[in-house]
């Protein structure tokens, strides 16, 4: 997000705070788009990402005026939005393990895998990472966030965020190294 959108967001936080209706409605034209994507590449799930995207407006709303940066309104709700979307993922996780008497699911075997293109075999390969790396992964080169950016949203130090990005492309690397060398077999 550019320095300019950012001080735009920042006026607009202000204004919000200082009575002014419009802004918040120009908040959420500007960001609402953007959080839902955010979330659904998560969830996978529209419905769910519509859902979580709105309870997360009301916290926003709600919290607005704890901002101390208004400039880093859109870091700031994304972090909101990410939290809320892991929280909502581990809580289904949760409930499907006790659905299913705490029996694994496969997923696609592997001659799905390999009828499918380049990016979809990485999407997928992607969300066999931890929600940690995914996210990093996702705020990197989705959302193309700083690292500094991407702690501050994720809660973390940017050296953790190095890390962890490190890790994930690392581990990208052996997985789809893995899957190539299997399939030559």
């Amino acid at each position: 997000m550019g320095n300019t959108d950012k001080i735009f967001d920042g006026l607009l936080v202000l204004q919000y705070r200082s009575g002014n209706k419009k802004a918040l409605s120009l908040l959420v034209k500007r960001h609402h788009i953007k959080l839902y994507r955010h979330s659904y590449g998560y969830t996978h799930n529209i419905e769910m990402s519509k859902d979580i995207v709105q309870d997360c407006w009301y916290i926003i709303i709600n919290k607005i005026s704890t901002l101390k940066d208004p400039n880093s309104f859109g870091g700031w709700a994304l972090k909101i939005v990410t939290r809320k979307t892991l929280d909502h993922l581990a809580r289904e996780k949760q409930m499907r393990k006790k659905e299913e008497g705490y029996s694994m699911v496969t997923n696609d075997d592997e001659n799905t895998v390999g009828n499918r293109s380049d990016t979809q075999e990485l999407l997928k390969t992607i969300q066999t990472l931890p929600k940690q790396q995914q996210t990093v992964i996702r705020l990197f080169y989705t959302e193309e966030y700083s690292l500094k950016e991407m702690g501050e949203i994720v809660g973390v130090s940017e050296g953790t965020i190095k890390s962890r990005l490190f890790h994930a492309r690392e581990k990208l690397k052996t997985i789809l190294k893995i899957k190539k060398d299997g399939k030559k077999q």
